[in-house]
């Protein structure tokens, strides 16, 4: 069925490419949430939602903690959108505004607080117990996301995402035996 509608609105239905993509989107978003078909009964499963800040305001070069621009406060507002039909359980955010301000969207829809993440402390056996069995979206860096998906995996698989993307979202599941991750481009 998913692949008939698919085809409707790419093929048929042009016009709704927007459309498509965000049923594509939730789709995927859905489907990572409830990929236990492959997992043992009553396994426990981790689910890491990583996403980098969105457009920062670049026209004072000297400040070091810069607010998202236009651009970037839509895009917060967008993740937020994107993440609706997931059940998060935690928000995480390093201590800049930028990251603060991608992630209150989404936290303020789920009614979740967004806690601070400490990225000299990445995926520490502290953040892994606090976060183990849950749903948790964490907003870093161009530098910090693709280095925590890399952590998590064990494997050098990203490189440090590009100044001019602010769309990557890596899905990272982690269970008991597995960790798998998966790169989504959301624009």
């Amino acid at each position: 069925m998913h692949i008939c509608i698919v085809f409707y609105f790419y093929y048929i239905c042009p016009q709704n490419i927007f459309f498509m993509k965000n049923y594509l989107i939730i789709f995927v978003l859905l489907f990572s949430s409830f990929s236990g078909f492959s997992q043992e009964e009553g396994e426990e499963v981790t689910t890491y939602y990583l996403i980098r800040h969105a457009e920062k305001d670049d026209s004072d070069a000297t400040n070091t903690n810069p607010d998202l621009n236009q651009t970037g406060l839509d895009r917060a507002k967008n993740w937020a959108k994107v993440f609706a039909p997931v059940n998060l359980d935690a928000v995480y955010s390093t201590d800049f505004r930028r990251t603060k301000q991608t992630a209150k969207p989404t936290a303020d829809s789920k009614k979740l607080p967004t806690y601070a993440f400490d990225t000299t402390r990445m995926y520490d056996s502290g953040f892994k117990y606090n976060t183990s069995g849950k749903s948790v979206l964490i907003v870093g860096h161009s530098d910090t996301t693709p280095q925590l998906a890399n952590i998590m995996l064990g494997e050098e698989k990203y490189p440090t995402i590009e100044e001019n993307n602010s769309g990557n979202l890596y899905i990272v599941t982690v269970t008991k035996n597995k960790t798998t991750c998966v790169l989504l481009k959301i624009d």
